[in-house]
């Protein structure tokens, strides 16, 4: 499974584990959830629904019951409606579970951290330490490579470099919050979280979590 693929059922099934929906309202919350992947289209969410459907993690629900969209004056669709099986739940607790190094990636982070309300506190942390961990090398590797090309590149290159660097010190910095918040929670000083009540996305209603990597994710 390529890692884009396994981004997308961990999504998928995070979201199903919340309510069923159907496909066309799966790909809306998506689209919110994911943020840069919003080019994904019904030919990458289908294919996805139907394989995990074959895998035995989804069920399909009313084929056959004719649904009307909201936004709809005339005509009507039908809709299959998702939901988990048993077995998409045991599935989805172990992806959140998995706290490795893929976790930690830029693709990987933002939708592990969305589903952070669901995540248990030793997982968090470590997926929270990883990921500064990932980006503290990157760091010292950026900063190797603006001193190794400083006198070779113009102004707006060096520039350029410079913008990346300062948005992974700022997601470092924001990482630095999180990490010393879940450790006042653990000790009883503290709340859950500094921006949100649900683990989902800040607390003023904004569709992406808050932090650098919803700002400029730093990719290297």
């Amino acid at each position: 499974m390529s890692r884009r693929s396994g981004v997308l059922e961990f999504a998928v099934l995070g979201l199903l584990h919340d309510a069923p929906m159907h496909g066309y309202e799966l790909r809306k919350r998506l689209n919110v959830l994911l943020g840069s992947f919003r080019a994904f289209s019904y030919g990458t969410l289908y294919p996805c629904l139907k394989s995990l459907v074959a895998q035995g993690f989804l069920v399909e629900d009313n084929p056959d019951v004719e649904y009307v969209p909201a936004t709809a004056l005339n005509g009507k669709r039908s809709k299959i409606v998702y939901r988990l099986s048993p077995e998409g739940k045991q599935r989805f607790e172990e992806l959140l579970a998995d706290s490795g190094p893929d976790a930690w990636e830029d693709e990987h982070f933002g939708v592990r951290f969305a589903f952070f309300g669901q995540t248990d506190r030793a997982v968090r942390m470590r997926v929270l330490e990883g990921r500064r961990s990932r980006l503290e090398e990157r760091l010292e590797r950026m900063r190797s490579s603006i001193a190794r090309t400083r006198e070779r590149f113009d102004d707006y290159t060096l520039e350029l470099q410079r913008h990346g660097l300062e948005s992974v010190e700022r997601e470092v910095r924001w990482l630095n919050e999180l990490i010393e918040t879940e450790r006042a929670t653990r000790t009883g000083r503290g709340t859950a979280s500094p921006h949100t009540s649900d683990g989902r996305g800040p607390a003023d209603g904004s569709s992406d979590p808050p932090g650098p990597p919803y700002d400029r994710p730093g990719r290297s």
